[in-house]
């Protein structure tokens, strides 16, 4: 637990729709000042509910959500002093850029004089003032959706929240607007919550990631984190792209594992929590670990299979195999190493470094 006093804390929250399923279940999180967190999950995970709960758009069913100590279930949204981004930006169509911008602050009676400094802050903070006098159907969508963001810090809120503001842009506006949040967070300093199904956004983007499943957080850490320790089988596959492939726990220490995969290799791997000897465990490894036994390591892991097909991608071959079962299991080659070696059927030997791969808990949901 971080010694530093939490701005937003959901404390035992719930949310039903219909008084039987919880969409949300038992949510506990803390959110400190200044962090950009990322609600991450696929649709139906419960991300997006959350955000509307602590923006004050939906009403928790059980728990309460605090803002700086202060519980918010019986608070309105307009009195929460929270910007909100919605993915299509909500811009007043009949109203200038500077008058959109303006809006929040006219609502809470400002001086015209106080209203026109901000907005032109605003502008200049999204490099868009030379815009003020435009309508937003003569922008274009990345810069409709600066023109939310002005809209949403200009009455400087203690906390904005962003719910996949990026999702209608193509993917390099995408992406470049990805890098311009970022910077203008860390310029700001302000707490941000951001929502998308996006995992390479979140990874990006965030200072932690909170990865959603069923109405339930498995995992809350940073990027690196995440990527590098899942906590279980749906975060290692949700998280960027992994091979999973099925064992026997048979030796087990508090960080390494043996297991005892389907075809009787032994591999060893980093040992996740809740982990037994005799347990049928998940190992999640990455593409980009994996080796071909002619560059092998000696403290590698070796495991066999066939070569089944390639797939160019210009600076990688993405080679698919067939391992101890595993039809879909994935090796990254560097194009620089393909000179047309592979063939489909050969049998190979591939390696990788304990230290590249984890053991997690097998559960009813990850190996139906």
């Amino acid at each position: 637990m971080s010694a530093v006093k939490p701005i937003v804390r959901f404390e035992n929250v719930q949310k039903s729709y219909d008084g039987e399923t919880n969409i949300v279940k038992n949510l506990n999180l803390d959110i400190e000042p200044g962090e950009f967190l990322t609600l991450l999950g696929p649709s139906g995970s419960g991300k997006s509910t959350c955000l509307m709960m602590l923006a004050g758009f939906e009403s928790p069913t059980h728990g309460t959500i605090y803002l700086d100590g202060q519980a918010l279930n019986k608070i309105p949204p307009y009195k929460r002093d929270i910007g909100v981004v919605f993915q299509n930006y909500a811009l007043f169509p009949h109203m200038s850029i500077a008058e959109n911008i303006g809006f929040p602050l006219s609502v809470r009676k400002l001086s015209r004089s106080d209203i026109d400094d901000k907005v032109r802050k605003a502008l200049d903070m999204v490099q868009l003032g030379h815009l003020a006098d435009r309508k937003p159907s003569q922008l274009s969508g990345g810069q409709q959706q600066r023109i939310a963001l002005a809209r949403a810090l200009v009455f400087e809120p203690r906390l904005v929240l962003l719910d996949e503001p990026l999702g209608a842009l193509d993917k390099n506006l995408r992406e470049q607007m990805q890098l311009e949040l970022k910077h203008l967070h860390e310029n700001l300093g302000i707490t941000m919550v951001f929502v998308t199904h996006d995992q390479t956004e979140a990874l990006t983007m965030s200072d932690r990631i909170a990865v959603f499943n069923d109405g339930i957080i498995q995992q809350i850490d940073s990027p690196t984190e995440l990527y590098e320790r899942p906590a279980n089988e749906f975060v290692a596959t949700f998280i960027g792209e992994t091979n999973v492939m099925r064992g026997t726990v048979e030796t087990l220490t508090a960080e390494v594992c043996h297991l005892r995969l389907a075809n009787g290799e032994v591999v060893q791997a980093q040992a996740g929590n809740g982990l037994n000897i005799g347990d049928t465990a998940c190992l999640s490894v990455r593409p980009e670990r994996i080796a071909f036994s002619d560059v092998v390591h000696t403290d590698s892991n070796r495991v066999s299979g066939h070569l089944e097909e390639f797939i160019y991608h210009g600076d990688h071959i993405q080679v698919r195999l067939n391992m101890t079962g595993e039809h879909e299991f994935m090796v990254k080659v560097p194009a620089s190493q393909w000179q047309g070696r592979f063939t489909p059927g050969k049998a190979t030997e591939l390696s990788f470094k304990p230290e590249d791969c984890r053991a997690v808990p097998v559960t009813a949901s990850d190996c139906a």
